[in-house]
């Protein structure tokens, strides 16, 4: 592992001003379960790391409009098993204990989470061609082993998945993100902030390099609404998606109202599945008019070598996680 200065912020302003200069060559570290992996595998090299732990950041507080404020320090489990959380968001609350181990949780931050990187064995291996980690120098998945890739928002230079359970469930249910930086703060929504490879794979999300997330806001729960968060894996615990599905549906008289659908385990970023939505809402809350959602959640997928099953499998997700969440509903 390589050296690295290492310092402790006391708030949000010199956290900010700690790493300016130092464009790309700082990190920030809270629980550290993603960033301590990768600066021992060597694919992040850091010359300073800033420690976060000591910023006011580990409060989650409704707001007056409704919606729910959580600071980028709450660990996941803290927000899994928070009383707001398991109320209002049950989404949110599954698919964060459906993520990674105990020990995990307990360390992990919300602001981490967001910020996670990809598990994909070619991104973590220096001697492999990886244009997330060495723009241009190629994309060894594509024609390696890709089992575990990305089928949605796909490109020519990356098939990396996104791994977090977290983020997918934010992403259904509406979310925006507060940034601090040198020229003051700023916000952007959930869904925007995580970019597509396209061409630049190594530009992975919208925060600039002199920027920090302090808050995640979720959007004011959807009235009525019933969800469920499915995850589909190798083993029940400790594992990452092979597909996974997030859905909220309201329900009026048998017939959907409103319905929230995101994916996980099958694309390069947290996944809304907008057309699907869009597909149930006015349809009966029946399996017929899940089974068409899936199928125009699924149409654009490209499947390489290994990875092809995954579209039958993310259809069955979808649709009994759509099941599920409808049941649920309160005014079904």
């Amino acid at each position: 592992m390589r050296n690295f200065a290492f310092s402790s912020a006391e708030n949000v302003d010199q956290a900010v001003s700690s790493e300016r200069g130092n464009a790309g060559e700082a990190s920030y570290i809270a629980g550290g379960t993603t960033l301590i992996d990768l600066v021992k595998l060597d694919v992040m090299r850091p010359v300073q790391v800033i420690d976060l732990n000591r910023l006011p950041l580990r409060e989650v507080e409704r707001l007056d409009d409704g919606r729910l404020r959580i600071g980028a320090l709450v660990s996941n489990t803290d927000l899994a098993h928070h009383p707001l959380v398991t109320q209002h968001y049950p989404l949110l609350s599954q698919a964060l204990l459906a993520g990674a181990s105990t020990q995990l949780r307990n360390m992990a931050s919300t602001g981490g989470n967001v910020m996670q990187r990809t598990r994909c064995p070619y991104f973590r291996d220096v001697a492999a061609a990886c244009n997330k980690r060495a723009p241009g120098s190629g994309c060894d998945a594509l024609e390696g082993v890709n089992r575990m890739h990305a089928l949605l928002g796909t490109s020519e230079h990356c098939i990396a998945t996104h791994p977090s359970d977290m983020c997918v469930a934010m992403t259904a249910l509406g979310a925006t993100l507060t940034l601090e930086g040198p020229n003051g703060t700023r916000e952007i929504a959930f869904g925007d902030f995580h970019r597509l490879p396209m061409d630049r794979p190594d530009l992975e999300h919208e925060l600039e390099p002199d920027e920090l997330i302090t808050h995640v806001t979720l959007d004011t729960p959807v009235v009525g609404g019933g969800s469920h968060y499915l995850k589909l894996r190798d083993r029940a615990s400790y594992e990452f998606a092979l597909a996974s599905a997030a859905a909220m549906v309201a329900v009026e008289d048998g017939v959907i109202r409103e319905a929230r659908l995101a994916l996980g385990g099958v694309a390069t970023k947290p996944w809304r599945a907008v057309e699907a939505e869009q597909a149930l809402a006015g349809k009966p809350a029946r399996t017929e008019s899940f089974e068409k959602a899936a199928e125009i959640a699924l149409s654009d997928a490209v499947p390489r070598e290994h990875n092809a099953f995954k579209v039958p499998l993310a259809r069955q997700a979808i649709v009994r996680a759509l099941e599920k969440a409808s049941a649920a509903s309160k005014h079904h």
